[in-house]
């Protein structure tokens, strides 16, 4: 017997294979007709109740949806602005204007306990933009891990001096440590594995909060901006970073976890400010790793508008892997790919920075 498997199949014996009846398929399409009777039978009586309730739907979602997205403003025509991915009117911010006279640099912190959120990117392309836009900055490695420095194309194993020297030496000045690096006009003070040794010996030390701030102070009048990449952490180094910044930006990955630990952090700024450092002000959060496809994204961001308000910058900085290929090149993505969607992104941030934090 061939059987329903082709010839020459005699992997079983089976005798009741025809019997289980696919014969039965016209009775079936019969019972389906049957159950699905009063489906058609309802359909009868309500074809008409949804077209009444969509039309009106319709019509009054671009009121209730519209009016308070235009807040006035129009374009010639009467068309609503249009929405960036912050759900605000989208804000076009100018080119700074070119330093003159005397400079006194602004201290900005990159801070976040939670890692992987943008920290260093940001500091390494906000840095780099604004040194396009012609503003002397200065980068300080703050992390043990010494991302920044090896985003920026150097070996952390080959450092003569790094930060922690200048914080636990007196012999060594600034001058000694900060190394230029590819991009025109901007500096890096580095950093290694060295450094966690000195949250540890900063523990004995007299007004240990303000060490960075003192060994800072002599680059204050050399330099226009001065960015601190901080540690994933809430320690002693953040601590110190903080008491020695004017501001601080968070870095916010558009994700649930990352949302959740910005209050913490706030509770942290607040308290250093009344303790340490009463000019310490949050200059905003900027969204980093958005990716508008997803409505995980789109919720977080709008979580994050009610929470911060007018705090949020306008500028949010999208998912590329341009960022990762600017970080194995050794290079901010300004210069890796120039033209390309995340260094316009940061070209913008750098604008906005330079109305919000530095006056011009």
């Amino acid at each position: 017997m061939a059987g329903i498997f082709g010839r020459g199949h005699t992997g079983t014996t089976a005798p009741a294979m025809p019997p289980q009846a696919p014969v039965p398929a016209p009775p079936v399409s019969e019972d389906v007709e049957t159950m699905g009777s009063p489906l058609p039978f309802a359909r009868t009586s309500v074809p008409p109740e949804p077209l009444v309730v969509e039309q009106p739907a319709v019509a009054e979602q671009p009121l209730v949806v519209e009016q308070p997205l235009m807040d006035g403003a129009v374009d010639e025509i009467g068309v609503a602005v249009v929405l960036g991915p912050t759900g605000r009117p989208v804000q076009h911010f100018p080119d700074p204007r070119p330093v003159t006279g005397p400079t006194h640099a602004r201290v900005i912190s990159m801070c976040n306990q939670k890692g992987g959120v943008g920290k260093t990117t940001t500091t390494i392309n906000l840095g780099a933009a604004l040194a396009e836009f012609g503003r002397k900055v200065l980068l300080v490695d703050f992390d043990p891990q010494g991302s920044l420095s090896v985003g920026l194309g150097l070996n952390p194993h080959e450092m003569d001096l790094s930060v922690y020297n200048l914080l636990m030496e007196r012999d060594v000045r600034i001058d000694d440590v900060v190394v230029p690096t590819g991009v025109p006009g901007m500096d890096l003070l580095p950093s290694n594995i060295d450094l966690s040794a000195a949250e540890v010996q900063l523990v004995h030390e007299v007004a240990r909060e303000q060490t960075l701030q003192r060994v800072l102070a002599p680059a204050i009048e050399q330099y226009d901006v001065i960015l601190i990449d901080c540690q994933p952490s809430l320690g002693l180094l953040t601590v110190n970073a903080l008491t020695a910044s004017d501001g601080v930006i968070v870095p916010l990955e558009c994700e649930y976890f990352a949302l959740r630990g910005v209050a913490l952090l706030k509770t942290t700024i607040d308290k250093v400010r009344e303790r340490l450092n009463p000019r310490l002000e949050i200059e905003g959060v900027v969204g980093t790793m958005f990716d508008g496809r997803t409505l995980h994204s789109r919720e977080v961001m709008d979580r994050l508008v009610q929470a911060w308000g007018d705090k949020v910058f306008h500028t949010v900085i999208r998912r590329t892997v341009k960022f990762s290929d600017a970080t194995v090149a050794g290079e901010p993505i300004t210069s890796y790919a120039t033209a390309s969607g995340g260094a316009e992104s940061y070209r913008d941030l750098a604008r906005e920075v330079a109305v919000r934090c530095l006056d011009v």
